[in-house]
């Protein structure tokens, strides 16, 4: 069970790779991780730094893949977001959130991409 999930995590970050890249996109870093957190990828849309978070799913019986984003998840990617930041030194530069959910069905792929998916939380600060 835990490998399929595997599985399907890393074949939904390839789906989204190259979703993001047929988008515009420019991929910066893949897999980043702090102590405080994990960004599955960074990348930019034009002169905006993009936190993006992918979920894949088989079925949306429990809800869709971008509902699994809890208000705990979106505040580790946060954290990690504003770790990258500052390791960069890119204080003052447009940056956001957004969630890519990749649906297998019937043979199919389905994509989607949410911008501005969700904000930073109050209590952190750039």
């Amino acid at each position: 069970m835990f490998s399929e999930k595997l599985n399907l995590g890393r074949s939904g970050e390839e789906e989204a790779l190259d979703f993001l890249i047929k988008n515009g996109y420019k991929i910066i870093a893949r897999n980043y991780r702090t102590r405080l957190g994990e960004v599955d990828i960074i990348a930019s849309d034009r002169d905006t730094f993009c936190f993006v978070e992918v979920k894949a799913r088989r079925t949306s019986r429990c809800g869709t893949p971008a509902e699994a984003v809890s208000r705990i998840k979106q505040n580790q990617i946060s954290k990690a977001a504003l770790q990258f930041i500052k390791d960069k030194g890119l204080w003052g530069k447009k940056a956001r959130f957004d969630v890519v959910s990749v649906t297998y069905s019937g043979g199919s792929v389905k994509s989607d991409l949410i911008k501005n998916a969700f904000e930073l939380d109050a209590r952190f600060s750039i």
